[in-house]
């Protein structure tokens, strides 16, 4: 309800010319997995099928942009596996424009599989269940002056599980702090942040906040490379409420994160290297410090063949709260995904992919692997388009 309201409060006045786009399509995807689950006990193949029809629906006037792409996955897993399920994806962007203000909005609803999102997210392996999440990120950037603006952000995120084993969590914050152009390549940001976590349905409630500030510096090198570094401490407070009478535990730390990255484009190519340290919340009901590096690219070999490449590493460590099976262990994750596009006919779109993933941890005989393969077939017809 909350989504529809700010969508209609967005909508653009008819008389004052305007611009809208729909553009539909519907894929069927199939899918071999070795080890779906990446555990290291006996297991056998699963095979599964994917649905997933979309439609992504944007709007532009003079001042406002507005952008959202609708999507719901069909899923059936057969084999090691018997599953069915339907993942949901709501997002919905939001950009208004005056002479000196930016207003801005992302957020939405996403029902996924802990698989297909935490786990990329964290490295961290969950329990094969569904995690509805609620985000709303409302922005405000002011212009000062040419070379100066003020920023503001609010974040909030909620995030259930369709299982007892998983712990609930709710995530508040908020930043605010300047960016200066420096130079006509270069660009400085200073920003605060504040932080509130906690568990919604925890038998030991945990909840945490930590403050901090970072600087973050951005360079483009030329028109087709662009470099960013970042970093600050995060001052860590946490309280995990035990079983016993009266019982917490209290914990202080400061923590720093940091991250960069660096974009190239090619005429026919794209590359990006990141690196980034980061507070994660996590399904077991604490707070993570993922190390993660990623490289991606694409190439486009004709005008209807591409192939790109992901490569993720994580190394991931708890750092606030109690791991419902007792202490968090140190988890380190890859995965490598190659793939291929072919645009066989004017509407209609073939992607084959393959996906190795190895992830290990501290504890005894843990370490696992998988493969997966994919082969999709995508239709899309033409955008339909209106304006005013």
């Amino acid at each position: 309800m909350v989504l529809l309201a700010i969508w209609g409060f967005s909508m653009p006045d008819p008389s004052k010319g305007e611009e809208w786009m729909l553009s539909p399509s519907i894929g069927v995807k199939g899918i071999h997995n070795s080890n779906l689950l990446l555990t290291p006990l006996p297991h056998h193949d699963t095979y599964g099928y994917w649905v997933t029809p979309s439609a992504e629906l944007a709007g532009k006037t003079e001042r406002l942009d507005v952008s959202s792409k609708l999507s719901a996955d069909v899923v059936g897993y057969f084999g090691a596996e018997d599953r069915h399920f339907t993942n949901v994806f709501a997002p919905l962007s939001v950009r208004y424009r005056t002479e000196k203000d930016l207003f801005g909005f992302n957020g939405g609803f996403t029902r996924d599989n802990t698989l297909l999102g935490e786990l990329q997210a964290t490295g961290v392996v969950l329990q094969f269940a569904q995690r509805n999440q609620w985000t709303f990120n409302p922005t405000w950037t002011r212009m000062v002056t040419e070379q100066l603006s003020i920023q503001s952000a609010v974040q909030l995120s909620d995030t259930t599980y369709e299982t007892a084993r998983l712990v609930d969590h709710r995530m508040v914050g908020g930043s605010g702090g300047l960016q200066y152009q420096l130079t006509e390549r270069d660009q400085l940001q200073l920003t605060g942040y504040y932080t509130d976590f906690r568990t919604t349905d925890s038998p030991t409630a945990f909840r945490a906040n930590f403050p901090g500030i970072s600087m973050s510096l951005t360079h483009a090198f030329d028109e087709s490379l662009t470099g960013t570094v970042y970093g600050g401490p995060r001052f860590l407070s946490s309280t995990t409420q035990t079983q016993t009478p009266g019982g917490s535990i209290d914990a202080n730390e400061t923590v720093w994160l940091a991250g960069a990255s660096l974009m190239k484009k090619y005429e026919r190519a794209s590359i990006q290297v990141v690196f980034a340290r980061d507070l994660t919340p996590s399904g077991f009901g604490l707070l993570i410090q993922t190390n993660r590096g990623e490289v991606s690219g694409a190439y486009e070999v004709s005008e209807t063949l591409t192939c790109g490449l992901n490569l993720v590493g994580m190394l991931t460590t708890g750092k606030a709260g109690t791991a419902i099976a007792g202490t968090f262990p140190e988890s380190r994750y890859v995965s490598v995904t190659p793939k291929m596009t072919w645009q066989f006919l004017e509407w209609w779109r073939a992607e084959v992919s393959y996906m190795y993933r190895w992830r290990d941890t501290d504890r005894a005989i843990s370490s696992a692997e998988s493969h997966a393969t994919t082969f999709m077939v995508t239709y899309s017809p033409p955008h339909l388009t209106f304006s005013h």
